[in-house]
């Protein structure tokens, strides 16, 4: 018995993809015969939390799982196998999590040949393990950020073990190519271009859990977007912790903005949009393909987390209020019709109402189009979480209170400058509350409701904008 095994060992490959699409094909007949004994196909949810990077992993899973040969649904209570996708960044992200988990117990114990798996940044966390280890032990399989390629290989572990399968990386340098991926949209898509994160801002656990950063290789990247404007897609999103860091930890080193230039000669792509930019190393290069690209959205994400320098300085963000005030101005002299988006943080520890008060100048001199306002919560593990100072819970809910009005009454008025104009509106999907409308997106990320129909999900329609409500237009079609 022992030299079969052993014999067996000796067939599975060790090179990538290779090795992963074997145990796709070994999970293959587990499920078909589990699915020939219940005489139904089996199905599967992945719940995703989280940002991006998140949704992006989670429709590698779902591709992965297809080819296994799973349904996939959306009712979790109701699937066969039920993937939760975490996020960490914040405290009560994790308390969701184990919440759901509790209530899925339940139903795991009418479906004894019910799997439940936990992947994401949540995983990355040893104390998050140890306590799903201690008190949820009907979880089959748990694998961090590191190794979601090694999903299939992770699935076929439990199929042969029936037991809890722990699979957790603390940091990896390797990045898979060409596995199975399921797009919830065939006419956009995220790309990843690099992983990880170096920039260990003060309140965030981030490297923690996703590690150093590394980068795609370019040739890659560029044959994954040419694949999908060849399969329909208009628009990518280039995803990463900060994008303005790509190509540092290649081989031969490539700018984000040569990279840019290299996406935008691809023939069939309309639309180019990335995510993040962190404000500490934007650089004019960047700034100038911006203005001279024909692809790249008019819109730029630029967290900038606090307006006070003080704050910053210990958020260990790499940047002055002035600074970033001088940044804003350039990339406005350079695309005057940009529309800037950021994050703040309201309660950072030992904010003072004189740092508050420097938050709210910045979002008066910028006037944002929009803004995710966040209430300071303090992360176990990060530096930021054993300062002294953590400011009263009243005093940080008024402040936030008070930016948030500040912000929705400037994005309100930006949005009205923009009526009576025409612009380009990617259509994404009939409209939730009423089907005689459709919703698209435009280039400055804000959403338009027009009349339509689904015939014209995924086409790019000449939109007359003609009324803001605050964050969204009502518009109508244009002939071209």
């Amino acid at each position: 018995m022992m030299q079969t095994n052993e014999n067996a060992i000796e067939h599975i490959p060790v090179t990538e993809p290779e090795r992963q699409y074997y145990f796709i094909e070994k999970c293959k007949d587990y499920v078909r015969k589990i699915s020939e004994e219940l005489r139904r196909p089996l199905t599967a949810a992945v719940i995703t939390f989280g940002c991006q990077m998140n949704a992006r992993d989670s429709e590698k899973l779902t591709g992965i799982l297809e080819k296994i040969g799973y349904t996939m649904i959306d009712q979790e209570e109701k699937a066969d196998f039920v993937i939760y996708n975490t996020c960490t960044v914040r405290e009560n992200a994790n308390q969701r999590v184990y919440g759901r988990l509790g209530q899925l117990n339940r139903v795991k114990r009418k479906n004894p040949h019910m799997l439940i798996g936990l992947c994401g940044c949540m995983m990355q966390e040893p104390h998050v393990v140890e306590k799903l280890k201690k008190s949820y032990r009907f979880v089959d399989l748990i694998f961090g950020t590191h190794n979601i390629y090694k999903f299939a290989e992770v699935l076929a572990t439990r199929f042969e073990s029936e037991r809890m399968v722990i699979d957790i990386w603390k940091d990896t340098d390797r990045i898979v190519e060409d596995l199975p991926s399921e797009r919830k949209y065939s006419f956009k898509s995220g790309v990843n271009i690099m992983f990880g994160c170096n920039n260990f801002c003060s309140y965030c656990i981030v490297p923690y859990v996703r590690g150093r950063e590394r980068s795609r290789n370019p040739r890659d990247i560029i044959r994954e977007i040419e694949n999908l404007a060849a399969d329909g897609v208009k628009e990518v999103m280039l995803l990463g912790q900060n994008v303005n860091s790509y190509g540092k930890t290649l081989e031969e080193p490539m700018t984000f903005a040569e990279l840019l230039r290299e996406v935008e000669k691809i023939d069939g792509l309309e639309r180019i949009r990335f995510m993040t930019s962190h404000p500490k190393d934007l650089s004019d290069e960047l700034i100038e393909v911006m203005r001279t690209s024909k692809k790249i959205c008019h819109h730029l994400h630029l967290p900038v987390q606090s307006g006070s320098t003080e704050i910053l300085k210990k958020m260990n963000r790499r940047y002055t209020k002035e600074q970033y005030l001088e940044l804003v101005h350039k990339i406005r002299e350079a695309v005057p019709d940009i529309s800037l988006t950021t994050d703040i943080i309201v309660g950072f520890p030992q904010e003072t109402e004189e740092d508050f008060e420097e938050t709210l100048d910045v979002v008066r001199k910028v006037r944002y189009d929009s803004a995710f306002t966040f209430i300071y919560s303090k992360r176990t593990g990060t530096p930021a979480a054993v300062m002294e100072g953590q400011v009263p819970e009243d005093v940080v809910k008024d402040r936030f209170d008070r930016l948030l009005k500040e912000v929705q009454t400037i994005a309100s008025e930006e949005c009205a400058k923009h009526e009576g104009t025409i612009q380009t509106a990617l259509v994404e999907q009939v409209n939730e509350h009423d089907p005689s409308l459709v919703t698209g997106r435009l280039g400055n990320n804000l959403l338009v409701h027009f009349p339509g129909t689904k015939e014209q999900i995924g086409k790019l329609i000449d939109v007359k904008l003609l009324e803001c409500k605050g964050f969204y237009y009502i518009g109508e079609a244009v002939e071209k």
